[in-house]
């Protein structure tokens, strides 16, 4: 791997990796950290050029960032873990659990998606108009490069074929809010193209792991012990 991700570090016991979205960082499961540490030895992930993550010079994709994930889980020893992604680390961890199967013993998709077609288009006409305009002027600043490969994921990525996900064999929770960007069709159609496959919709937006934490917290605890 060409960088060091950043990454925060609590509790003991088996390894539990949260994978944050689009533009954010490991922050975001702050709730998450707090209460699962309790259980699992949780690391929770700065994407590469997300948070202190420095961006590298590979490609950034999500492809990418299931490889960077990889090194990662090599680096540090952890031969398996259960991995949960947010958005677009949901993207990354149904990638990298495809990839890499038998380093996934449990997965949990948070507001995942397969392809852009799968947000609404009253949240994607907006990121592909941003997009257009950050292409445009990327030519003149540099500056705004950062930013054009930021949307550029929701605009091009990810490309997985529902068809594909028949060959996971790990426990998979498909989780979503009842308001989520991502239409309910489309986590319905990850769920149901996952053999044995729990879904779980949550009060609230997109954002449920922070806004309704209590309730998403529950439901993957549930989950989790469930399947132990």
């Amino acid at each position: 791997m060409d960088i060091q991700l950043h990454y925060v570090e609590q509790g003991s016991g088996f390894p539990l990796i949260l994978l944050h979205g689009n533009g954010e960082h490991s922050g975001y499961f702050s709730h998450q950290i707090d209460y699962f540490q309790k259980k699992y030895h949780v690391y929770a992930l700065d994407t590469r050029g997300h948070g202190a993550s420095p961006r590298g010079n590979a490609p950034f994709t999500l492809e990418q960032f299931a490889l960077d994930l990889k090194d990662f889980m090599d680096e540090k020893g952890i031969k398996e873990a259960d991995i949960l992604g947010f958005s677009d680390g949901g993207n990354v961890a149904l990638l990298f659990a495809l990839k890499y199967p038998g380093m996934v013993r449990r997965l949990i998709l948070n507001g995942a998606d397969l392809f852009p077609g799968g947000v609404k288009r009253s949240v994607q006409i907006p990121i592909i108009i941003g997009y257009k305009m950050v292409s445009f002027f990327s030519l003149f600043d540099k500056k705004v490069i950062a930013k054009k490969e930021l949307l550029g994921l929701m605009v091009t990525q990810p490309s997985i074929d529902p068809g594909s996900l028949s060959s996971l064999t790990m426990p998979v929770l498909v989780i979503a809010g009842t308001k989520d960007m991502i239409r309910l069709s489309h986590t319905q159609l990850i769920a149901r193209s996952i053999p044995d496959s729990k879904l779980s919709i949550l009060e609230g937006d997109h954002f449920i792991a922070a806004k309704n934490w209590e309730a998403f917290n529950r439901s993957v605890d549930t989950f989790l012990t469930e399947r132990e």
